[in-house]
């Protein structure tokens, strides 16, 4: 099975400096959605993988994060794309849990779900907290430079693996100018031989 695991806030849609706390807050970033489409037509399984402090906080609750969830499965579907899976750690930072990211429990969830050793699952995301979690957790790791990160762009260039340049990157990490570039690249990979 090939899956991935993005993050979504910054990823797949636009950020906000407070929270995506309802379905109206919620918009796509140009080409991402067409790009899990595509992942998914390359024979890739996406998962989602999202802090969602803003619940344990009480900015927002779960019928709200629901309706966003379903906002966004109607988008993808709409243009042929498909997310398996949501994982989300709903607590605030001072509740020190496992699965709010840079942790690795919601990388360890979805490798329990799936059955899957986590060295073969890209994590891809625009925050270090993302690229942090899914490199603890075993995963390659892919820095998007959208969202928390796009003002790297005049620092390093796409598709460079990340050095010096970005302090607390793992050893490794590749840089992609957005998601639609982070799709080009792995699906020009080639096929594992087994």
């Amino acid at each position: 099975m090939k899956l991935l695991i993005l993050d979504r806030d910054g990823t797949l849609n636009r950020s906000r400096d407070d929270y995506v706390a309802s379905a109206d807050e919620w918009e796509a970033l140009p080409g991402a959605l067409e790009a899990v489409a595509r992942l998914n037509h390359g024979g890739w399984r996406v998962v989602l993988a999202t802090n969602q402090s803003g619940i344990g906080r009480g900015l927002f609750d779960m019928a709200s994060l629901n309706a966003i969830h379903a906002k966004l499965h109607r988008a993808l579907a709409a243009v042929g794309g498909r997310v398996e899976a949501i994982f989300f750690c709903p607590h605030a930072p001072e509740d020190a849990c496992h699965c709010r990211k840079p942790e690795p429990g919601l990388f360890e969830q979805v490798g329990d779900r799936f059955g899957l050793p986590l060295e073969d699952v890209p994590a891809v995301g625009n925050a270090l907290r993302h690229v942090q979690a899914g490199a603890a957790a075993g995963c390659p790791t892919h820095l998007l430079l959208t969202g928390k990160s796009e003002h790297l762009r005049s620092v390093v260039g796409a598709g460079d693996a990340a050095g010096a340049e970005v302090t607390g990157l793992p050893p490794g990490c590749l840089l992609h100018q957005d998601l639609a570039a982070f799709a080009d690249w792995l699906l020009a990979q080639p096929e594992p031989t087994t």
